[in-house]
């Protein structure tokens, strides 16, 4: 009888830690609110971001489900694409983001995004953490262009992605030029902006002869439009 009741006691542990955890979806713990995260996403609407060089967000980025959501075939019957980006620009951060991608899909976090019309697209002054399909997309072939790289920049120093349909924790943190980033709890790359290992690897990108590339160190957080339907959630920020 013990028995049966400590099983029944573990279960019901499990069970109500599955329910808190579900219920922290898009929401701030009181730790984490006294640690002084903020949420960049309510889970019910796309209050705080836009379309890139626009001052609304474009039908195809929505709101489901408790997570932001780019559909590319509303996108084909002619609404109009675009990154989406945050309305308020951060330097100095940690950024934790949970993605999802759909087959054969792909994607990125871009940040220290520049919002210029004399720039068109946010990668053209935004660094990118690459989301990918890395069995399914052309791009999982090819070096430093790998879910958790540093886009054509640095690889990870190992694959961390979890299999299409699962949720990954993307972590970004930038601290007065010093870069790290984190996928799934494994620390994939880090570097410093500026220093001799970044002017290297930048030489040897196809982002060395980008007039704005990286040049500013705040700037907004990108979600990128890159034709594949692509899921975001768990969107925040702490200020460092």
């Amino acid at each position: 009888m013990k028995r049966v009741i400590f099983s029944a006691m573990i279960m019901g542990a499990l069970f109500s830690t599955s329910a808190v955890m579900a219920q922290k979806a898009n929401t701030l713990s009181a730790k984490e609110k006294k640690n002084g995260w903020m949420l960049l996403f309510d889970g019910k609407t796309t209050n705080g971001w836009h379309t890139y060089l626009s001052s609304k967000v474009s039908p195809a980025w929505k709101a489901t489900d408790g997570a932001l959501e780019f559909d590319p075939e509303v996108k084909k019957n002619g609404a109009p694409g675009g990154d989406l980006v945050t309305n308020d620009e951060y330097e100095n951060y940690e950024l934790s983001i949970d993605w999802k991608i759909s087959e054969g899909g792909n994607s990125g976090i871009i940040f220290s995004v520049h919002e210029d019309p004399k720039y068109s697209a946010t990668f053209l002054t935004g660094p990118e953490m690459q989301v990918l399909d890395d069995d399914k997309h052309s791009d999982g072939k090819i070096v430093k262009h790998n879910a958790g790289d540093l886009y054509d920049l640095k690889k990870s120093v190992k694959r961390a992605a979890k299999p299409v349909g699962e949720w990954n924790v993307a972590k970004i943190v930038k601290k007065d030029g010093q870069l790290t980033l984190w996928l799934n709890g494994v620390k994939t790359v880090e570097t410093t902006i500026g220093s001799a290992e970044w002017n290297e690897m930048l030489a040897d990108s196809k982002f060395k002869d980008w007039e704005g590339f990286a040049k500013y160190p705040k700037g907004r957080i990108a979600l990128q439009d890159h034709g594949n339907k692509v899921w975001y959630r768990n969107i925040k920020i702490r200020l460092l």
